[in-house]
């Protein structure tokens, strides 16, 4: 490990906002803060929203600078990408941002039913190969319908239209209710003042797909608590990318 992400790690060791529980250290234990949050981290009855994956914190950061009402949590498990949100949040006096350094697949053991009000997911992995590793696979809404809201909302911010069109294929299957979807957001016209202003946060790897030309592709959705979900049984073109400027890793073509 470099000596600059060591640093950092020291450093977040430090920040009163960033609460790390690695799968190791919840394997035999429940997060204690579960069902707490307002009350321990925030100091307020506000909603609750996550921002899953969220690298380097820019959505979890800007959307807090735009709603002081509301607590935004950024999760991720990559503890040096984090840093930089979690310190910029700190120096700019953000009292509704904090950081959760864990494994999201035991992102249910930090949050009690019904604490979370939304998800957002900014430039997610595809997962092209692994359907259970998608955070917009069945898998993981079950994980998010035991503590969002029943009819929570979810945001999907993406540059993989394999990704888009699996979650697109995901939401029509178990008819979750979709309240607005499109392919190229920033050349979409009838958007609403307020829905703008808070997609036009870019994030680091939001800025590198648009330098490459790639349309930024974006939709939300409801997760109602009923119903039992299914995945769609459908084959997706793979994205013919894999990160900036590098190749996709595989020879197929398309992907379930």
């Amino acid at each position: 490990m470099s000596k600059g992400k060591l640093q950092k790690f020291a450093e977040m060791e430090t920040f009163c906002n960033v609460y790390q529980f690695p799968y190791s250290a919840l394997k035999d234990s429940e997060f204690a803060m579960r069902g707490r949050w307002r009350d321990d981290c925030f100091c307020n009855q506000n909603p609750i929203v996550l921002e899953l994956g969220c690298g380097k914190g820019e959505y979890t950061v800007g959307l807090a600078k735009l709603y002081p009402e509301v607590n935004f949590i950024g999760v991720d498990i990559k503890g040096a990408r984090m840093h930089t949100g979690a310190k910029q949040a700190l120096e700019e006096g953000l009292k509704n941002a904090a950081f959760l350094r864990t494994n999201i697949e035991i992102i249910d053991r930090f949050f009690a039913p019904g604490e979370v009000q939304e998800i957002w997911l900014t430039f997610s992995d595809p997962q092209m190969k692994n359907p259970r590793k998608r955070l917009t696979s069945t898998f993981f809404m079950e994980r998010y319908r035991r503590f969002l809201a029943d009819g929570g909302l979810v945001h999907l911010k993406t540059d993989s239209n394999f990704l888009f069109t699996y979650t697109t294929c995901m939401v029509e299957r178990n008819r979750l209710p979709l309240l607005f979807r499109t392919e190229d957001l920033y050349h979409t016209d009838g958007i609403d003042d307020e829905t703008r202003k808070i997609l036009s946060i870019q994030t680091y790897y939001e800025a590198q797909w648009i330098e490459r030309g790639l349309n930024i592709r974006y939709m939300k959705y409801r997760l109602p608590h009923g119903g039992a979900l299914e995945e769609p049984d459908v084959e997706i073109p793979l994205d013919d990318y894999r990160s900036f400027k590098r190749t996709k890793r595989s020879s197929l073509e398309t992907s379930k």
